[in-house]
């Protein structure tokens, strides 16, 4: 086993990194604090390259490994996880299902702007009463006179409703086939009649990235807006979130990373009983365990992203790093406040931004049961 990165991939890990300590650390409080979506972040993630870094060069691709992608979002998540959730849910979610299961035409209209960090796309999955169990999608479309007509709704979809976000790509039922529901994607460009984007606010982490309710009221689309076939939606919503999981389980990564460093960092400064709290055996070993379960972490879901590269079976292994990353986080982010006492209780302190962000971890793209559920399933039960 050689565990070494490529040098492409340890330049990628330091460029992203001094790019999130220069541009994005001195904004992450303020666009927290305010719940600010920022298009010229984006912007720059997007002048970086790390939009659509996976596809071909022809779509606007870097033609880049999955475990390049995914070192991104680690960084990322390691200073900020709202700029984090935009690349993310914006690469596996949104990309994803148009590079994968879209036609030429589809791949040549969309896929060059949404690499460019110019444009965002959204992926139109969950429902008010549509969460773990996709399957209880009630949008519905009907065709007619070459048109798709759409009613109803979707909820908390990333990148559903900025300046630059130009549609989404939305589960549908379109019909039933031996009693069972038949769900169908389809595209929904920004302002499209009947189309409402709506932001969401008052959220409690990422309030720096974009959350929307979609609203489809008579909302008519063109037949050939169609993504893949007619019964295959449920299959492509799916095994876009086995690789979503990946990306998620790189946030939860770089958020336990980056709680860790502000961590350790304090508890070298902070002095109690004549010396730095890290010296006492109690937090010593608190930091000791934080670090073995990040790595312990990092190694699962490096091995998952060379499954993947490798073109081997990697779901099981996709489910089992969002999963640990996620709980990771948490632990990681909840030891982390503990060490700076009440100080990490306060907004002054990065530390505070970082246990609310981790909490989405554990519920976003598959909560963690869903994820045992997924993986009981995989090792027989």
């Amino acid at each position: 086993m050689n565990f070494e990165l490529t040098e492409e991939q340890q330049l990628i890990r330091e460029t992203v990194r001094d790019f999130a300590e220069r541009e994005i650390k001195p904004l992450a409080k303020e666009l927290d604090e305010k719940a600010e979506f920022s298009i010229e972040l984006t912007k720059k993630i997007g002048e970086l390259g790390l939009f659509g870094m996976y596809l071909p060069e022809k779509y606007g691709g870097q033609e880049l490994d999955t475990l390049s992608y995914i070192i991104a979002v680690e960084e990322l998540a390691r200073v900020d996880g709202s700029q984090a959730a935009t690349l993310a849910a914006h690469n596996s979610l949104g990309i994803g299902p148009l590079y994968y299961y879209g036609t030429e035409e589809q791949k040549m209209k969309y896929l060059p702007q949404l690499c460019t960090g110019e444009a965002l796309w959204g992926f139109g999955l969950t429902e008010p009463d549509a969460g773990s169990d996709s399957r209880g999608t009630k949008t519905k479309a009907v065709l007619k006179n070459d048109e798709w007509i759409i009613n109803g709704s979707k909820i908390f979809i990333t990148n559903g409703s900025s300046e630059i976000s130009i549609g989404s790509a939305v589960q549908l039922v379109t019909g039933e086939k031996d009693g069972k529901k038949e769900f169908t994607c389809l595209i929904v460009d920004k302002g499209t009649p009947g189309f409402k984007r709506v932001a969401m606010h008052g959220k409690m982490m990422w309030r720096a990235s974009d959350t929307a309710e979609l609203y489809f009221d008579d909302c008519k689309v063109p037949k050939e807006n169609i993504l893949g076939e007619i019964g295959q939606g449920s299959k492509i919503m799916l095994s876009t979130l086995d690789n979503g999981r990946l990306s998620i389980a790189a946030m939860g990564l770089g958020c336990a990373q980056g709680a860790f460093e502000l961590a350790l960092q304090y508890s070298q400064e902070r002095k109690q009983f004549g010396k730095p709290i890290c010296k006492f055996q109690v937090n010593a070993f608190k930091l000791a365990d934080m670090a073995t379960k990040i790595e312990l972490a990092r190694n699962l879901l490096y091995k998952a992203c060379w499954l993947k590269d490798n073109k081997k079976p990697f779901a099981k292994e996709a489910a089992m790093s969002k999963l640990y990353c996620s709980e990771v986080a948490k632990e990681v982010a909840d030891e982390a406040v503990q060490l700076h006492g009440g100080y990490g209780l306060m907004k002054d302190y990065d530390v505070e931004r970082f246990y609310r962000d981790q909490r989405l971890l554990q519920i976003g793209e598959g909560t963690s049961e869903i994820q045992r559920l997924v993986i009981s399933r995989y090792i027989g039960c």
